[in-house]
């Protein structure tokens, strides 16, 4: 993606909305529109380089709507890896007062992510944490209006029957890599679509333009 494409990005999505800003004692959150061109630029400079396990632009861009679109303000994200996913999910969260908590259980990555998210200008809309997400998911109080999944797949049903009393009603959960075409949908991913799909509390679809978003609105 080029420059001009991004910043045709930027007016097409509407990116130049207020931020809510978080205190913090070591920087001061930009504005909106220069957070945008720092994102903007940040994204451009690594394009291509996302590999070890981040989701491809198109996904991020996707998530970054869902919450746009819904003003989603308490997000998760199982599975950080360097962060490309959640650069996208706060950016968004940057403009409806939001924050996300991120977990990711490699040191390496966890590192790699908090680097990537000063080096975006994002840190103040991330608490990003070091750990395992199976006993996390579980300690954190929530609530939460916004989800996404993209850790070890066959924890997926588990992380969210973990979660789902903590999603409020009108919240989304999403998870990465499924697919109703077939694949990625062997062991935990496919028992996880089964479930899900079958609750009348939930209200699921799949978006397969990129590489398989699963997205399930709580309905009450």
């Amino acid at each position: 993606m080029r420059w001009g494409k991004i910043t045709a990005c930027i007016a097409i999505l509407g990116l130049s909305g207020l931020l809510f800003p978080f205190p913090s004692p070591s920087q001061k959150p930009r504005s909106g529109v220069d957070l945008d061109r720092k994102v903007a630029a940040f994204l451009e400079s690594r394009q291509g380089t996302w590999r070890d396990l981040n989701v491809p632009a198109s996904d991020g861009r996707l998530l970054y709507d869902l919450i746009l679109k819904n003003r989603y303000t308490k997000a998760l994200e199982i599975g950080t890896s360097t962060g490309h996913s959640a650069v996208w999910i706060a950016w968004a969260l940057s403009k409806t007062g939001g924050r996300l908590i991120t977990i990711e259980i490699d040191e390496g990555r966890h590192r790699q992510a908090v680097e990537n998210f000063r080096q975006a200008g994002l840190s103040h809309y991330i608490d990003a944490r070091r750990a395992d997400a199976h006993a996390l998911v579980r300690e954190l109080k929530g609530p939460f209006d916004f989800v996404f999944c993209d850790a070890d797949k066959e924890g997926y049903k588990a992380y969210f029957m973990a979660l789902y009393p903590k999603l409020e009603a009108g919240g989304c959960y999403t998870a990465h890599n499924v697919s109703t075409r077939g694949w990625g949908m062997g062991g935990g991913t496919g028992a996880f679509y089964d479930y899900i799909r079958k609750l009348p509390s939930m209200k699921t679809h799949v978006d397969e333009s990129g590489a398989g978003l699963s997205v399930s609105y709580k309905i009450y």
